[in-house]
């Protein structure tokens, strides 16, 4: 799944990029953005209210800042790091994926329990699919990228959506769970769900849609990210104040990396592979975590809980959105 995303494999556009890190200040209405080499805050401009993470466009022209609360998207030029124009409304964009096709847009509207597909480009609004499913956030597309799974964290479930006619094929409780961030595997067979309450990751078979196991981390287990040459899984536990490395192939956990003090939350790894960036949200920070070893490079002040922040430019061909999942 991850072939055309391995370490410095830019596509002729995202080559065109500053290399920078953009963090939403989810308690706020502001972004800041880092040079990833000096580890420094170089800017901060003012988006909409409650930015929850920074999105890049299915073609990556473009990043788009999600202001829930504040009905919006901001547009930044990734080329020149800077905002690109005025705000565009939407219904209470707490997320935003794009189809792996490219057609649609699809915005979270978690408040909303629903998920509206929309223009790419325009967002003009194509459809709206409600979903029984309380605490929509995250989502992740079939390797043929013909359904999506999308995670429910209030309600303790996922629910599979027919991406084509828009319809619920069906939904998966999880019993005593919050679940989180979700990411296919790289042999595209396999969903892994981070478990807030269970404090590991399901495994979710995504053609039967049954759960086939799980595997603790840890305490708050939240964001998914794999390494550059697709071998292991970035878990994120951040009340756990630690990070989890999975190995894709056996299941298991071959390293836990323990940062003390800190709360690891949602980010992107270099392009290179060799950082793991991630906002703190409870310690008001952001982290630059070394995949060699996984000690603590750097921790850069961001106020107001920092939390879906975007490492840009990502290597791959085109982006399926969240805080830059590319393939």
């Amino acid at each position: 799944m991850y072939a055309a995303a391995g370490a410095g494999m830019l596509s002729a556009v995202a080559r065109q990029a500053r290399s920078l890190v953009y963090v939403p200040e989810s308690l706020s209405d502001y972004v800041d953005v880092i040079d990833p080499s000096t580890y420094r805050v170089i800017d901060r401009y003012q988006t909409g209210a409650r930015p929850q993470h920074v999105v890049p466009a299915w073609d990556m022209h473009t990043l788009y800042a999600t202001n829930n609360l504040g009905n919006s998207l901001t547009p930044i030029d990734p080329n020149t790091g800077k905002i690109a124009g005025p705000n565009i409304a939407v219904d209470d964009p707490y997320n935003l994926y794009f189809t792996p096709d490219g057609t649609s847009a699809i915005v979270v509207a978690e408040y909303f329990n629903r998920l509206d597909f929309r223009d790419p480009h325009t967002f003009a609004l194509q459809q709206h699919v409600p979903v029984n499913c309380a605490g929509i956030d995250h989502a992740d597309f079939s390797a043929d990228g013909s359904h999506l799974i999308a995670t429910c964290e209030y309600a303790g479930r996922l629910v599979k959506i027919d991406v084509a006619t828009r319809k619920i094929i069906g939904y998966l409780d999880l019993p005593g769970s919050s679940p989180q961030d979700i990411k296919l595997e790289p042999a595209g067979h396999i969903f892994y769900v981070a478990d807030l309450k269970r404090g590991g990751v399901h495994l979710i078979d995504g053609a039967t849609f049954r759960e086939i196991g799980f595997i603790p981390t840890g305490a708050d287990a939240h964001g998914l990210y794999p390494s550059r040459d697709s071998r292991h899984l970035y878990v994120s536990n951040r009340r756990g104040a630690s990070v989890s490395v999975i190995d894709f192939a056996t299941h298991t956990v071959t390293a836990t990396w323990n940062l003390p003090g800190t709360s690891p939350d949602m980010g992107g790894v270099s392009v290179d592979g060799t950082v793991l960036w991630l906002s703190g949200r409870y310690h008001d920070a952001v982290y630059a975590i070394s995949t060699i070893d996984g000690h603590l490079i750097a921790s850069i002040h961001i106020p107001h809980r920092p939390h879906g922040l975007c490492v840009w430019p990502q290597p791959g061909r085109y982006s399926i959105g969240h805080t830059g999942i590319t393939r």
